[in-house]
């Protein structure tokens, strides 16, 4: 059923269902006879009538970081070293390891090991230990006399 409003616009009016048999929706309000979506509270967004959904169908893609067997290492660089170096946190003559490093509080403690990259430059002659080691950082170190103790990884 269709108004003219005052600006001579069509304005359809709301069809109001379950309202009686004159209304044209009545009693079963459109829904059909019987069967699921006659009931109220039907939700089967995603359901294809038994065939395999969508989303299941379709490969599972992109990266999973929450695998079990992660190793967490530590990675800390040359120039941060040698930044600690001068400001005293750490003393040269210390053999730098993970344990000092987790006692500073300059790597987290959840970390299990560590890995030393060649960004930056040292000045001075320091002893690492650590788990792996970057081919530039070894360079750079051997560069100044320093020893590097590489642990075995498990």
């Amino acid at each position: 059923m269709t108004i003219l409003n005052r600006t001579n616009k069509i304005k359809i009016k709301k069809l109001r269902v379950g309202r009686g048999i004159g209304s044209g929706k009545g009693k079963t309000s459109g829904r059909g006879v019987k069967g699921q979506k006659s009931r109220s509270g039907v939700a089967i967004k995603s359901f294809e009538g038994g065939q395999m959904p969508l989303f299941r169908r379709l490969p599972k893609r992109g990266f999973n970081s929450l695998s079990k067997n992660k190793n967490n290492i530590a990675i800390i660089n040359l120039e941060k070293i040698q930044k600690f170096l001068e400001n005293k946190k750490i003393n040269k003559e210390e053999k730098i390891d993970l344990n000092l490093l987790k006692k500073l509080n300059i790597v987290s403690k959840k970390y299990k090991k560590i890995k030393i990259l060649g960004s930056g430059d040292l000045k001075e002659k320091v002893n690492i230990e650590t788990n792996y080691i970057s081919k530039s950082a070894k360079n750079k170190l051997e560069k100044f006399g320093g020893n590097i103790i590489l642990k075995k990884s498990i």
